[in-house]
């Protein structure tokens, strides 16, 4: 499979609502329930599965895994399209502010949240 641009994945996730007429239903609030339903989805995969479980995931499981997270971001691109969010934009908005917070001499190998490194 080729790799798709965001905006070339957008264009694709557009044409498949719109030749079935779902825009109508699109509200944001009912757009981000999808998104987080889908992501309880993609977390049901690791529910109570051990860390050497996770390490022995099959193809098929991973793969299952996989539609999951694509159908967390079809919803993610929808929403910040239909909200007029540039996603890359805000992407890189997000890393500039996480690289400020979590600066390399402090935060390297480290899982702390950011209000905690020193």
């Amino acid at each position: 499979m080729k790799n798709l641009t965001l905006h070339e994945i957008l264009s694709e996730i557009l044409e498949f609502r719109d030749e079935r007429d779902w825009k109508q239903f699109h509200r944001p609030k009912d757009m981000a329930i999808s998104l987080m339903l889908e992501s309880a989805e993609v977390a049901e995969n690791f529910q109570w599965k051990t860390d050497q479980e996770t390490a022995q995931l099959t193809d098929c499981e991973c793969q299952q895994i996989g539609e999951e997270l694509a159908d967390v971001l079809y919803w993610t691109v929808l929403i910040a399209n239909d909200l007029g969010v540039d996603l890359a934009s805000a992407f890189q908005a997000k890393m500039q502010k996480n690289r400020a917070k979590y600066p390399l001499e402090k935060a390297k190998g480290k899982s702390l949240k950011y209000t905690k490194l020193s």
